[in-house]
């Protein structure tokens, strides 16, 4: 049974020279249930001009004409590049002449005495033009997908890679490069995998034994790579195994995450918790220990004062004071690290204080060891406690010294440095600003990386027991961060380490000089000492009594309240702890000076975390005394305080 198309437009464009041969075929195409829309051509001209108005669905051309052929038509419709069916309709065509017509093109030929092959060959020519037409939009659309699949890996942020279970790359995206290093995705592909990509060469195999990488699902593997120039980068690997149709792994298709930074990132501040928990451990302990110290130098001091020059006990007593005064040394170090000191902070210049150390660190370092010192001019001001930042660059000479042990070359330097978004987005313990850096250089032993994630944890040591107590770069650390700057290390072994401290810098004139101690000067007036531990009460009591005054000692806040209210005459002075069990000293004082207006106040504690100090620093106008208390340091303290104003 014949095909029939019904009601079918058709563009047909006639190469004939004849009108009635013409329409015979367009009857014979109408009379299949074409609908033809149709013109006739006889010359070259024509006919480019035709093909050059519309595409045509079909040209229907006699072989042979006067002045224009088949074949020439053929070909000027083929150079043009359509996919066009090219059917010769000829009375006079030869199975030869036939059989090169179709070697040039045409798509089928009809003998016009023949014309009723014509409709099949054209129904048929129709469909396989449409199918090619089809095929070609659809292999477009194909290519146009491959080309945005492909610029899509090309612009991924991440990386993206194909490799051999041997360790082949077989293709790779510019991600891939810039995370290990290379110039384009055609260096990646010439790496060996195992030897070239990962850090440790067997890991990859360790993995692909493991099993891990399945042909459903991307799996998840963390892992070490090393970029170009050896740096070592933790990532994250999305890898799936593609197999063949026996079932054996083809290739492994695998997304690349660079998380080193990240990681870092979560260390550092694990660091930070984890020494923010230490140090709130270390505050209690030297809360405690201090107010045992007090009482021991405070006995100490007054036995000393009481006994004969020649006495037999003095040597001992002398001892028990000196332990006492090491052990307040340790417990300053502690309070130094947890960030519960009290500072003192002034405006000050960091070349200053430098230069006024330097002939102490050249003594303190040895004569094996060079100290250089490269202070810039014009250095920003900063306000810290000047006896700390003395104490930071003590400690860091005292530590570059021990790591240099067959001599070598310290450094000091000083700058003005500008922290950008950029910088502290890898530093996230950091804030933008302006700062004064301080660098400590050495060119010892450094440190490798497990040791570097610990240097500032306290009693930590690499040095012999005996030899250090492991407090020096913890009460560094201490020291910087309650100042409100930060601090870094860089360091690797047989290389030296760098030290450098960043303090943030203030528009303030510089502080006056400190004037000298005052001689130590007892009084007569009425002091309110408010203690809750009984040890500390007793001692304390006892001192003040030494130097003329009146002493009202309360245990707590309640006894406190009964003095100012019951006692007679004038109270001159609150001495009073900062923490205690029901009210802290700042509370207390608070409820006590409006009943009594005139009365000083004079904070003391072991460590400080209330209201007293602001954020770790002491607050303006706030008078405050550190234990563990001697004589002398309390005495001086009362007096300056009832002196002032």
């Amino acid at each position: 049974m014949t095909d029939r198309a019904i009601g079918v437009p058709l563009r047909l464009l006639l190469v004939e020279d004849s009108d009635d041969d013409a329409r015979l075929v367009v009857r014979e195409l109408t009379r299949a249930g074409f609908e033809p829309a149709f013109q006739r051509v006889d010359t070259a001209a024509d006919l480019r001009a035709a093909l050059d108005r519309q595409l045509w669905d079909l040209v229907v051309g006699d072989f042979s004409m006067p002045q224009f052929g088949g074949l020439a038509a053929l070909a000027l419709v083929r150079e043009r590049g359509l996919d066009v069916p090219f059917i010769i309709v000829s009375g006079t065509i030869g199975e030869e002449r036939a059989v090169a017509a179709m070697k040039a093109g045409a798509s089928d030929y009809v003998p016009k005495d023949n014309l009723g092959r014509l409709v099949p060959v054209v129904q048929r020519e129709l469909r396989e033009a449409a199918g090619r037409r089809e095929r070609a939009r659809a292999e477009a659309a194909l290519r146009a997908t491959e080309a945005s699949f492909s610029a899509l890996v090309e612009h991924a942020p991440i990386g993206i890679y194909r490799s051999t279970p041997a360790g082949k790359i077989l293709s790779a995206n510019h991600a891939l490069a810039r995370i290990l290093g290379y110039g384009s995705p055609a260096d990646v592909c010439a790496l060996e995998m195992a030897r070239d990509v990962y850090a440790d060469p067997a890991e990859r195999q360790r993995l692909l034994d493991r099993d891990v990488l399945s042909d459903r699902e991307y799996d998840q593997v963390e892992t070490t790579w090393k970029r170009k120039d050896g740096q070592r980068l933790t990532v994250v690997l999305y890898a799936r195994a593609v197999r063949d149709e026996a079932g054996q792994i083809e290739y492994y298709e695998t997304f690349v995450q660079d998380i080193t930074e990240q990681r870092q990132l979560e260390g550092q501040v694990l660091h930070a918790q984890k020494m923010e928990a230490i140090g709130r451990l270390a505050g209690g302990v030297a809360h405690d220990f201090n107010n045992l110290l007090t009482v021991i130098l405070s006995y100490s001091d007054m036995l000393l004062e009481d006994l004969a020059e020649d006495a037999a006990s003095r040597p001992d007593i002398d001892e028990i004071r000196k332990a006492a005064v090491s052990a307040s040394s340790l417990t300053r170090q502690l309070l130094a690290f947890s960030r519960q000191q009290v500072l003192q902070p002034v405006a000050l210049d960091v070349n200053a204080v430098v230069a006024g150390t330097e002939k102490l660190l050249r003594r303190l370092v040895g004569e094996d060891v060079r100290l250089d010192t490269a202070l810039t001019p014009e250095l920003g001001i900063v306000k810290v406690d000047p006896g700390q930042l003395e104490q930071i660059i003590m400690n860091l000479a005292v530590n570059a010294r021990d790591a240099m042990p067959r001599g070598g070359r310290l450094t000091i330097e000083t700058g003005n440095v500008e922290m950008d978004e950029a910088y502290v987005r890898g530093h996230p313990l950091a804030h933008p600003g302006r700062y004064v850096m301080l660098a400590v250089t050495d060119t010892g032993t450094g440190m490798d990386a497990a040791t570097q994630a610990r240097i500032f944890e306290p009693f930590f040591t690499t040095k012999e027991a005996g030899k250090g107590t492991g407090l020096g770069l913890a009460t560094v650390y201490g020291i910087v961060k309650q100042s409100g700057g930060s601090i870094w290390v860089y360091s690797e072994v047989g290389h030296g380490t760098t030290f450098k401290i960043y303090l943030p810098r203030v528009d303030a004139p510089l502080a006056p000089a400190a004037a000298a101690l005052p001689e130590v000067v007892g009084g007569t007036e009425t002091v309110l000492l408010v203690e809750d531990v009984s040890a500390v009460r007793a001692v304390a009591r006892e001192m003040l009594e030494r130097q003329g005054y009146t002493v009202l000692e309360a245990a707590d806040a309640r006894a406190a309240h009964r003095f100012a209210h019951e006692h007679p005459g004038t109270i001159h002075l609150l001495l009073t702890d900062v923490v205690m069990p029901d009210v802290s000293g700042r509370e207390l004082a608070d409820q006590l000076v409006p009943i009594r207006p005139q009365m000083k106040v004079l904070f003391m504690s072991g460590y400080t975390d209330d209201a007293v100090v602001r954020h770790g620093i002491l607050g303006e106008g706030i008078a405050y005394l550190q234990k563990p208390l001697t004589p002398k340091t309390l005495a001086r303290k009362v007096r300056e305080v009832l002196n002032q104003g």
